[in-house]
């Protein structure tokens, strides 16, 4: 199955996932018109990547996403892509620049912490990055048929669903339903960090191993994303965004 061809491609799921004829050429050419501006406040230029065509690259990708957490961090935000004439031209296909795996968290809005509009990012979000088969899927579509170059697997400070997992390894506590799913999903990783320094570093060195497991587990998992890390330049990294300062720091 190609992207943004007719295709092999049910009616139905092509309103799934947005694809339209021709959406590839349209979006390369309307995010260049719609980014193609500098930011120099503080006396730092942030070019997008290219002249501001879309990142075709992992390093551009991860460029486009780090100039973009910068200005959230300033709080220069610039809000791009999210024009009624953007809407209009990504209702016949998308052309995301990067995958991001993140947690659903309400404080953790990929599109806002890095200053990203529609379009522009093939967000997935999971408590504490689970994986399932559902997660899974939706990133091997986003990097075989919409060609997202870089997956990023984002935790973040204070999780809570790998908090829970802490809870159910050090402190024997009970849990019901299907937050006991995620928090065993979790349990692995909280296992091998070594429970040092104060309950807050602990959290914190948690938490990054978590989005560190679920990026190894998720070329593990899936053929075709170890398929394309290995043959076609995709790569899948880790980060942790910090809930106080707004930084997303790359692992």
């Amino acid at each position: 199955m190609s992207n943004n061809s007719n295709s092999g491609l049910g009616l139905s799921r092509r309103r799934l996932f947005g694809l339209g004829g021709g959406a590839a050429a349209t979006l390369a050419v309307g995010a260049s018109a719609a980014s193609a501006t500098t930011n120099t406040t503080g006396g730092t230029t942030h070019l997008p990547p290219r002249g501001g065509l879309r990142p075709r690259t992992a390093d551009e990708a991860w460029a486009a996403l780090r100039a973009g957490n910068d200005r959230f961090v300033r709080g220069d935000l610039r809000h791009p892509h999210q024009s009624v004439e953007r809407r209009e031209d990504l209702a016949d296909g998308q052309d995301p620049f990067a995958t991001v795996l993140a947690c659903a968290d309400s404080r953790v809005p990929p599109e806002i912490v890095f200053d990203q509009g529609l379009g522009d990012l093939f967000t997935v979000r999971s408590a504490g990055e689970v994986l399932d088969d559902a997660v899974i899927g939706s990133i091997e579509y986003a990097v075989e048929h919409l060609h997202t170059p870089l997956v990023l697997v984002l935790g973040h400070s204070g999780c809570g669903a790998v908090q829970a997992a802490v809870d159910l390894v050090h402190n024997g506590a009970e849990l019901h339903d299907s937050i006991s799913y995620l928090a065993h999903s979790i349990e692995a990783g909280v296992l091998r960090t070594p429970r040092v320094g104060s309950d807050a570093e602990y959290l914190r060195a948690c938490v990054e191993e978590q989005a560190r497991s679920a990026a190894r587990t998720l070329r593990e998992r899936s053929a075709i994303v170890r398929h394309l890390v290995d043959g076609s330049g995709v790569r899948v990294v880790s980060g942790v965004y910090d809930l106080e300062t707004g930084r997303v720091d790359r692992l």
